[in-house]
């Protein structure tokens, strides 16, 4: 599980092996919850909170990471263990694989498995909301156009299809985001992605449900020995996790299957968020929902690769697959394609 901090002036300590969260109420009463330390996965801080060393200390002998959020659920910062399961040759293969034709092969997989799983969502959208399967067919045969694009483009180094992949991307997703909004209650239509901060309901829930997901990928990418900056499709910025937004790509439907499930069995209103000069915040009791269902939805099992997992896991199997893909350990000839069943 998540062990999710929002309510200001949380106090975290430890208590032998267990974590202490002390929270005052309204009336200034102070509220205690333990959870055992077996059960945490990661503590996620989306507010204002206090940490005792000892729990810091727990967390660090448990490997269990404390991810400091932003108000839009953005990863600002994290306190790890420090004893990643990586290796030079995994890091040192990764530098070189970032501009040759294998390369290319791995951006472009990660790029069409995202368009896969986009293309499966709205085909089964379409089985269900008879009344917009005419539109949502165009939609469907546009994104096909823009994968299969993708798909054909070849170069000898990712700086040769860079700016044509990012360009059938951009392409790709407007097409995307249009055919979403026609799923949206009547109120909730959108007009396109927004960021810091959101401009609408939809953008808001999503910002957030993407911030947890980049946390996820970040930590697999450290476990298994991937250097989370060093990006194929991503170009390299200074503090820019780029390898991290590439990986992302491949798990994204998650976050956008769990946004829109709440659109559609009707849990959305507008007292999930607060009112900003130019835009929109997931406040607390939205966030609580948010991290709930989409908690829940990572913690199902699932067969992937002849293995029955929690869904949340299969992104450190795939992490693992790829660092050893890169040094020879498994078969490489699929360029790190990842099948994702995400149903």
């Amino acid at each position: 599980m998540n062990l999710v901090l929002n309510t200001f002036g949380t106090y975290l300590h430890r208590d032998g092996e267990m974590f202490v969260i002390n929270i005052k109420n309204e009336k200034d009463e102070n509220k205690k919850r333990e959870v055992s330390a077996r059960k945490v996965r990661s503590i996620l801080i989306t507010t204002g909170a206090a940490l005792s060393t000892d729990a810091i200390r727990l967390a660090i002998e448990k490997n269990i990471d404390i991810v400091f959020m932003s108000s839009s659920g953005e990863p600002y910062g994290r306190v790890w263990h420090g004893r990643p399961g990586s290796t030079t040759a995994i890091q040192r293969e990764q530098f070189r694989l970032a501009d040759t034709v294998r390369g290319v092969g791995f951006a472009r997989s990660w790029m069409t498995r995202k368009l896969d799983n986009q293309l499966l969502f709205l085909q089964e959208a379409r089985s269900r909301r008879t009344r917009l399967h005419s539109v949502l067919t165009e939609k469907i045969e546009a994104l096909s156009v823009s994968r299969q694009s993708i798909d054909a483009l070849t170069g000898s180094t990712l700086d040769d299809i860079r700016g044509t992949l990012m360009g059938f991307e951009g392409r790709a997703g407007r097409t995307y985001w249009e055919a979403i909004s026609l799923l949206m209650p009547e109120q909730f239509k959108f007009d396109g992605r927004s960021r810091n901060p959101a401009k609408d309901e939809f953008n808001c829930l999503l910002n957030y449900a993407y911030g947890v997901l980049y946390g996820i990928v970040e930590r697999a990418c450290v476990i298994a020995g991937i250097d989370p900056y060093v990006g194929f499709v991503h170009t390299d910025h200074y503090q820019k996790k780029s390898f991290v937004f590439d990986l992302i790509e491949c798990y994204r439907i998650w976050a956008d299957h769990t946004v829109v499930s709440l659109f559609s069995t009707r849990k959305v209103n507008m007292e999930l968020f607060d009112s900003l000069q130019n835009g929109l915040r997931l406040n607390k009791t939205g966030k609580e929902l948010l991290i709930s269902v989409f908690d829940a939805y990572l913690e199902e099992a699932v067969q992937y690769r002849g293995r029955n997992i929690k869904r949340r896991d299969t992104v450190q199997f795939d992490c693992h697959h790829l660092a050893n893909e890169w040094i020879g350990r498994v078969d490489g000839e699929d360029y790190g394609n990842i099948s994702l069943d995400y149903v």
